[in-house]
Order: C-alpha cells, then sequence, then structure tokens
C-alpha cells in the first residue's frame, strides 16, 4: 500500500457524512505505518469501540469505509473472511458497512467476518509450515497477500454497488 496523509483518509469514505468524516479518530501511529507490509489499511475507533475503518485502493482510488461489529458473538472459531488465517490468537468478528450513496441512506449494508483488530497483513505474511520439500514459502506469502487484496476489494467494490 503507498503512504496515505490525514486529509486522503477523511476524504476516501465512501458511507458516511461530512460530520462523521471530521469525527473519525485516526490511527495512532498513522506516521510509523510500514506502508511496503500492508496490503489494507485497518483500525479500531479508540472511542467508540464497535466501530472499526478500512482503507484500500480500488482501480486507483482510494476507498474508505467504516464498519461497526455486531453484538452478538460467534458460537464457534470462525475464520476471518479476508485473510482466511487460522492463527490461534487470531479473533474474528462480524462486522458490518452501510452501502454507498442512497443504497446506505436508505439502511442497505454488507456484513463478514473479520480480524477483530484489522491484523490481515501480518497474519498473511507469517510464515507457514513446510508442507513438503522444495515448499517456496515467499510464493505462498505473495499468494497469500494477493488473496488478501482480493478479497478486500470484493468486499468495498460491493459497498460502492449501488444495487
Amino acid at each position: 500500500m503507498r503512504p496515505i496523509t490525514e486529509k486522503q483518509i477523511r476524504t476516501s469514505f465512501v458511507n458516511s457524512s461530512l460530520r462523521e468524516r471530521k469525527e473519525l479518530v485516526l490511527p495512532e501511529n498513522l506516521g510509523e505505518l510500514d506502508w511496503e507490509n500492508l496490503d489494507y489499511l485497518g483500525w479500531r475507533d479508540r472511542k467508540y469501540l464497535n466501530l472499526g475503518y478500512v482503507l484500500a485502493q480500488i482501480d486507483d482510488q482510494l476507498v474508505g469505509v467504516v464498519m461497526r461489529q455486531a453484538d452478538a458473538q460467534t458460537r464457534s472459531r470462525p475464520l476471518c473472511n479476508w485473510c482466511e488465517s487460522v492463527q490461534d490468537n487470531n479473533d474474528v468478528v462480524f462486522f458490518s458497512a452501510r452501502r454507498a450513496g442512497p443504497a446506505g441512506r436508505n439502511g442497505n449494508t454488507l456484513g463478514t467476518l473479520v480480524c477483530s483488530g484489522f491484523e490481515c497483513s501480518a497474519n498473511v505474511r507469517i510464515l507457514p509450515p513446510t508442507p513438503y520439500e522444495g515448499f517456496d514459502h515467499a510464493a505462498a506469502r505473495q499468494r497469500r497477500s494477493e488473496t488478501l487484496q482480493l478479497n478486500v476489494y470484493a468486499f468495498l467494490s460491493a459497498v460502492l454497488r449501488q444495487g
């Protein structure tokens, strides 16, 4: 991911009001992020703990989405729909996002299971176990990163679709 500024972040959100964009809490470590190892930028709001924010490049456009964590807890250990991580310490929760435009203003939302702290970029970079001699760890890591990007792209594109 390319480095982005506070202004770019605030103007990128497609499913929020001007007031919401002005009031959103930016990530604490924005100036220290390792942009080369981020497939998307995601963080939780420190004031409103059930809110999360996700930004990614969609066809050379920075798209931001406000997400809301569901109150209900899952009974089983779900798999993140984005990174497909199976890490033991990985907490996955259900988030919903209001759709962009008139659909969102009419209450239309989309939901997905995502790592609660948006750790997907780090999760896909963890080296998998070696299944056989000669296994290419770098290629596996690259495929996992590309799959994550495609999954995030698909979700954000669906939020942007009007119907």
